[in-house]
């Protein structure tokens, strides 16, 4: 279903292709058209005039003025008025009545407003958190939590098939590592110098029946099995979910193992060699500063290897995208890692390596540290019980994945309009009370007559109604160029200008009793999709939407 802000624009193309007439050259580029940053130059504007000027030789404003003339004959009632600017810009001033047959269209598509609006469907595997299986998830981890999943949400929304993964670390020096520090507590000894320390070590020494006899890898393996459900339930409690979590084990087991096939596509491509023993990749071949090693002499594989045999077996499933979700720490990973993938025989344009950065807690200014039990670092389930899944996510999502961030815990434990999350559930809650005002019936019939021709026929807008209506349909666009640009953050920035769009209109705007009726009809239907617009986007953040507070 296309929407009002496409027909708009398909009626200006057709306005162009009119202005210019039959068998005109084709300009270079597809007309713009865009919001104003200010109300008196119109609700869009379209720099078509200035495209089709060369083809049309005559000057940007001549244009524009036959251009005007096409939009006013086939726009009709839609358009008020058309304005000529500058060097040819035309400004268009859409009537009352253009606004109410898009607020019907936004009605008519329901919860769904918005969604499957990416050009382009794509199956796509996003890989977040991955988090080492030997200690809890910190407040890093929450972030890249947060936004992994946001990701993937959006990603859904607009229409791609989705899958989300975590890719356990379960193999190698670590596991052992991880056992011996188990183990040490559990003898009543001090960690190795290299070992893992912190409480939660010594609780694992108490949980894992014969900790201190058993086969030191044992006791890693069971170390690890247990962090990693640990893991899972405090993601489930973030609201997070994963389809796939992946051991990189399993990619070292089995004949041949995926290690194995990695190693035999990459000879197959012509892109390994064996030097001195070791096997190597020539990732200097794809742009890498030097060659890596996947195998020493010794036969030991390097984590490397992993990498590689993981990136083929993503790619034997069948995805079109890999998105991984990295560590503020994994700068060096990028270009190895493209270089890798291309040496594989894929194509490094459909792998997307997005770095995180840092979080600081702050309270009064100063940083904190909330640990109770993890040494140095901050857990999520610290965070979560300190200030809320819905505030927690909301402060590690409001600002671009590639800055550093502070989340003020004062702030965000705020009831008050200077906390972002806590406005925008109020903005939705305030609506859900007007609804209630008004009736499940009134609201019913609101909505009948929204899907009626001629909705809000007559009626005059106020400039609050038409700034709302503005808002919402500026949502499809936004999700599509949040996915596309990877920018959660924009769905948080978004819902918040929606919630203050509403606002507005709720001061400005009698809902409930205003006339004439159909004026009702109209604030009433207005808010209803605001409302589900507000809770589409706080999902997409893994934000609840409350409908009382």
């Amino acid at each position: 279903m296309s929407s009002p802000v496409d027909d708009l624009r398909a009626a200006v193309e057709r306005a162009a292709s009119a202005a210019a007439g039959a068998g005109a050259p084709v300009p270079k580029g597809r007309p713009t058209l865009e919001r104003p940053r200010q109300a008196e130059h119109g609700d869009y504007a379209t720099n078509a005039a200035m495209l089709l000027a060369p083809v049309m030789k005559a000057s940007p404003r001549d244009v524009a003025g036959r251009l005007a003339e096409e939009l006013s004959r086939g726009l009709g009632a839609w358009l008020d008025r058309v304005e000529v600017a500058g060097p040819g810009f035309l400004n268009l001033f859409l009537s009352d009545a253009w606004y109410a047959d898009a607020l019907g269209h936004v009605l008519e598509a329901g919860d769904r407003f918005g969604a499957a609006s990416a050009p382009v469907f794509e199956n796509v595997d996003v890989e977040f958190v991955s988090a080492n299986p030997t200690g809890p998830l910190h407040v890093g981890h929450a972030r890249n939590a947060a936004y992994g999943d946001a990701l993937a949400r959006l990603f859904s929304f607009v229409g791609h098939d989705v899958t989300r993964e975590f890719y356990i670390n379960d193999y190698g020096s670590q596991v052992v590592n991880f056992g011996r520090s188990v183990q040490a507590r559990a003898r009543g000894q001090e960690v190795p110098e290299d070992g893992y320390v912190g409480d939660y070590v010594a609780t694992l020494a108490l949980e894992i029946p014969d900790a201190a006899t058993r086969p030191v890898e044992e006791v890693g393996a069971e170390a690890v099995a247990m962090m990693v459900e640990r893991a899972r339930a405090s993601l489930r409690a973030f609201r997070v979910e994963f389809d796939v979590w992946f051991s990189e084990r399993s990619l070292h087991e089995g004949s041949p193992s995926g290690v194995a096939h990695g190693f035999d596509v990459l000879e197959e491509q012509g892109n390994s060699y064996r030097s001195d023993g070791a096997l190597w990749l020539r990732t200097t071949e794809f742009g890498d500063d030097k060659d890596r090693v996947l195998e020493r002499s010794t036969g030991e594989h390097t984590y490397f290897a992993s990498d590689i045999a993981y990136a083929q077996n993503k790619r034997e499933r069948g995805f079109d995208r890999m998105v991984y979700v990295l560590g503020a720490d994994h700068h060096g990973y990028i270009g190895r890692m493209r270089a890798a993938y291309q040496a594989l025989g894929g194509d490094p344009d459909r792998l997307d390596l997005l770095i995180m950065q840092f979080v600081h807690l702050v309270r009064s200014g100063e940083k904190v540290s909330m640990s109770k039990r993890a040494g140095e670092f901050v857990t999520l389930d610290e965070l979560v019980e300190e200030i809320g899944v819905d505030a927690a996510r909301w402060f590690l999502l409001n600002r671009s994945h590639d800055t550093t961030i502070e989340v003020d815990l004062q702030l965000a434990q705020s009831e008050s309009s200077e906390n972002p999350v806590y406005y925008v559930q109020y903005a939705h809650a305030r609506i859900a009370a007007v609804l209630r005002k008004a009736g499940e019936e009134r609201v019913d019939a609101a909505l009948a007559a929204a899907g009626a021709a001629g909705f809000g026929a007559g009626l005059s807008l106020h400039p609050s109604e038409r700034a709302l209506i503005s808002k919402l349909l500026a949502w499809p666009q936004e999700a599509v160029e949040a996915a596309d640009r990877r920018a959660v953050h924009r769905i948080a920035t978004y819902a918040l200008e929606l919630a203050q769009a509403f606002t507005a209109f709720y001061r400005d705007c009698q809902v409930v009793g205003a006339e004439p009726e159909e004026l009702e009809s109209l604030r009433i239907a207005l808010s209803v999709a605001a409302q589900r617009t507000i809770a589409r986007a706080l999902d997409l953040l893994g934000v609840s939407a409350p409908s009382e507070m």
